[in-house]
């Protein structure tokens, strides 16, 4: 995708995905600017040392649950990267509502300023909890996927277009699983949930650079899903914390055994390409384009999840990952 003399907004835009979306997009493109728009003043001030210097970069204060303080965001952005999100599962089952507020409302409100202020493009990142959810996150960031791929209709003669982004767990991302591994190897002891799980696995980097491409080759309503790695936990363990003894605590509330991407039911609505499938909106008439009908749907049935991912990384692989995360 090409910035270049474009206004770049991202929502969330001080968290991991966000200060790496960034970093990257300064250094390997050319945009005319990048708005950070997030509600912690400390990220902020601290993300700003960061990138002091640099006169393509603002900072916004402002929460995606305010739709006033979004309009005022967006005035002159050409494309916007959807990163807010509350994600911590066990919070989100105590504190419902305020996931609620966040990942459903905020979405909207996106949705609405966006058409509005005339953007041309918004992708938004998704999560595999959003593939049939069990817990409270997973059905918040399914209902924010189909609101952004009903926001395509919603525009109407508005050229806003939205998208979707879904990937799975993110190497070196805050509340990842490494850091706690490495504290607990200091007891001698990792807890483990299951030896049996599983779950994908993605760098910040190439989650950045779906996005680029997400933004290059949409044309509205897709769900994009990178073809990536799946990896084991007890693997994941021994890598980071070896030598340790695994105690085996139990799958937590609202967690699951294995991930999936592309769920079997959404199979029938589902092409592959070289790099990923692109899940297409069941309900699309905002255009006629059918450009994705060139390449092959995915067999009835088909499952994409991470137990029976034929592309599964071993102690030697995983442990190149997590040096350079």
């Amino acid at each position: 995708m090409d910035f270049s003399g474009k206004t770049v907004l991202v929502t969330g835009g001080t968290g991991s995905f966000g200060r790496r979306f960034a970093r990257l997009t300064l250094e390997r493109q050319s945009p005319q600017k990048l708005i950070v728009f997030s509600r912690d003043e400390l990220k902020q001030s601290e993300m700003m040392e960061d990138f002091a210097g640099d006169p393509r970069i603002r900072f916004f204060l402002g929460d995606v649950r305010d739709q006033q303080r979004l309009r005022r965001a967006l005035d002159g952005v050409d494309y916007v990267v959807h990163a807010a999100a509350l994600k911590q599962v066990p919070t989100g089952e105590y504190n419902p509502i305020e996931l609620i507020r966040t990942n459903i409302m905020g979405a909207a409100h996106l949705i609405d300023a966006a058409i509005d202020k005339g953007v041309s493009k918004v992708v938004a990142l998704s999560t595999d909890k959003a593939a049939n959810p069990i817990n409270l996150y997973g059905a918040t960031k399914l209902c924010s996927d189909k609101l952004f791929v009903a926001g395509n209709s919603y525009a109407g003669a508005h050229p806003t277009r939205f998208c979707v982004v879904r990937y799975g767990n993110v190497v070196g991302s805050r509340g990842s699983v490494i850091p706690f591994f490495r504290k607990m190897s200091k007891t001698g002891t990792v807890p483990i949930t299951d030896p049996r799980m599983t779950r994908f696995w993605i760098t910040l980097d190439h989650g950045v650079e779906l996005v680029w491409k997400a933004f290059e080759v949409m044309h509205g309503g897709e769900t994009f899903v990178p073809k990536i790695p799946s990896m084991n936990v007890v693997d994941l363990a021994e890598v980071v914390a070896p030598g340790c003894r695994h105690q085996t605590v139990g799958v937590r509330p609202g967690e699951k055994l294995h991930e999936v991407m592309v769920p079997a039911d959404e199979a029938r609505n589902t092409v592959e390409t070289e790099d990923m499938y692109v899940i297409l909106p069941a309900f699309k008439a905002w255009d006629g384009d059918d450009s994705w009908a060139a390449y092959p749907k995915v067999p009835d049935g088909f499952c994409y999840s991470s137990d029976s991912n034929p592309w599964k990384l071993g102690r030697e692989e995983l442990a190149h990952m997590v040096e350079r995360s």
